[in-house]
């Protein structure tokens, strides 16, 4: 298992190929849809002006996400009252609903690796080409176990979209993810599509 530590350089990156397991430390982001599309309509098309908070949250998150993660990730946190967060649950959430963003994001923030389960689609891939990133998948069912890898929640950013789509910034230490999506075109998921596919067609071709 390959231990990587946030910020990452473009050369390890580079080094990661589809299938390689990954013990992640350091510190990441999580963010589901509202913060992407909030992201994307602010401060990447500017379909929307910032408001309140917007331009200071923003500042913030260039710096955090510069060489680092994005997980996809809709945490059970306790201490919402005292402030005190702690993570109970933190499992991936499928990440195809991002896709439409994803590779923008990365681009515009200089993220590094994408988090989640299910595994993207061609604009993601190409994003992690170019950026360069991957994608990493990680185990779903699994949440509660990889909450204890969550050394440290540091803070959180537009809580206002509710706690799961909220973006925490939590510290972890050996978080086991898969490269399965690489930055030179590689995509454990198309590979298993096309397997599907063509098993599917060779069923549908037997006579009964």
């Amino acid at each position: 298992m390959k231990q990587i530590t946030t910020p990452v350089s473009d050369e390890a990156i580079r080094d990661l190929k589809v299938g390689d397991s990954v013990a992640l430390s350091g510190m990441m982001v999580t963010g589901r849809d509202a913060a992407h599309k909030w992201m994307i309509e602010t401060f990447i098309k500017k379909t929307r002006p910032p408001q309140g908070d917007d331009l200071q949250v923003y500042e913030e998150l260039k710096k955090l996400l510069n060489g680092s993660v994005i997980y996809h990730c809709g945490p059970v946190v306790s201490g919402l009252d005292t402030k005190e967060y702690k993570f109970i649950a933190a499992g991936p959430t499928t990440s195809i609903r991002e896709e439409p963003y994803q590779a923008d994001v990365m681009k515009h923030f200089n993220v590094k690796g994408v988090i989640g389960k299910g595994g993207m689609g061609a604009k993601t891939l190409k994003g992690c080409q170019e950026t360069p990133g991957v994608y990493f998948h990680a185990i779903g069912g699994a949440a509660s176990f990889l909450a204890q890898t969550v050394t440290k929640v540091h803070g959180v950013f537009k809580l206002d979209f509710g706690v799961p789509e909220a973006m925490w910034v939590i510290e972890v230490k050996e978080f086991p993810v898969v490269v399965t999506m690489d930055s030179h075109g590689g995509s454990q998921h198309t590979v298993v599509e096309e397997a599907s596919k063509k098993a599917l067609e060779g069923l549908l071709e037997k006579p009964y």
